[in-house]
């Protein structure tokens, strides 16, 4: 009998970064949880982008729980988790979370800092395509201003979307490339307010909602619902609203096949 011929193994998945991204941000790994330093944006920025993930997986799903976890039982990925400042909040809203980042010393960071908190996040030191070659599927995705830091958006989106099953959902925030972004969020940010380190963004890759909507739908996924992270000048404090000239979140669903 003729012996089947081997099949060849597929070619392991390739990673989608930037080697000076994923250095920039290894440095500042150890300040993660600094509340009041360099990426005290993110920190702040953080109850507006939790409410818009919790508020929308909870309609997408038909979650009626009002609970203290109403996330319990969805499985969710967080892309590019850095040191878990928005993991430790879906585990605490009780999700199941998994989550990923190139970063040695900021999965280590993370491990830490949820440790220390009681929280069981597992993390992993790995990229999305790795991920998703491996089959990994899950109830929805979510990825914090990291599209804007990777060579192909439009692949990293594709990669995304094969990670989370039918009828699932994507969550992206980003910044968008607009001259009122550039205004802000690079001149004014990076410049003359000192929020963020010089460098941390590059505005030509900053994606519009057009760019991110079209990315989405080519990965097989619906239009996305985008809403505006807005800075109030004289709360100091940022919220949810219309104008997505500058920072905003977007979610879209996937089919169920």
């Amino acid at each position: 009998m003729q012996s089947a011929p081997n099949t060849p193994e597929p070619p392991p998945a390739t990673p989608n970064l930037d080697p000076a991204e994923v250095e920039r941000f290894g440095r500042l790994a150890a300040e993660w949880w600094d509340t009041k330093g360099r990426l005290k944006p993110l920190h702040d920025q953080g109850p507006a982008r939790l409410g818009f993930i919790r508020d929308h997986l909870r309609r997408h799903f038909s979650i009626a729980n009002e609970g203290l976890k109403p996330l319990a039982g969805l499985r969710i990925v967080d892309v590019g988790c850095g040191g878990g400042l928005v993991s430790e909040p879906l585990a605490r809203l009780g999700a199941t979370v998994t989550a990923i980042d190139p970063t040695i010393d900021s999965i280590a960071v993370a491990r830490a800092h949820s440790a220390s908190q009681g929280l069981d996040i597992d993390y992993r030191t790995t990229s999305i395509e790795e991920l998703a070659a491996s089959g990994a599927q899950f109830d929805a995705a979510v990825c914090m201003e990291v599209i804007e830091h990777v060579p192909d958006p439009a692949a990293f989106v594709r990669s995304i979307a094969e990670a989370v099953r039918p009828g699932g959902m994507l969550i992206f925030s980003t910044l968008n490339r607009t001259l009122k972004s550039y205004a802000l969020a690079i001149v004014a940010a990076e410049y003359v307010l000192g929020w963020l380190p010089r460098g941390t963004h590059d505005w030509n890759r900053f994606v519009t909602t057009g760019e991110l909507g079209q990315f989405l739908t080519q990965a097989g996924c619906n239009e996305p619902d985008c809403s505006g992270i807005i800075y109030d000048v004289m709360s100091d404090t940022w919220r949810l609203g219309n104008d997505t000239d500058v920072n905003y979140i977007a979610a879209s669903s996937k089919p169920r096949g």
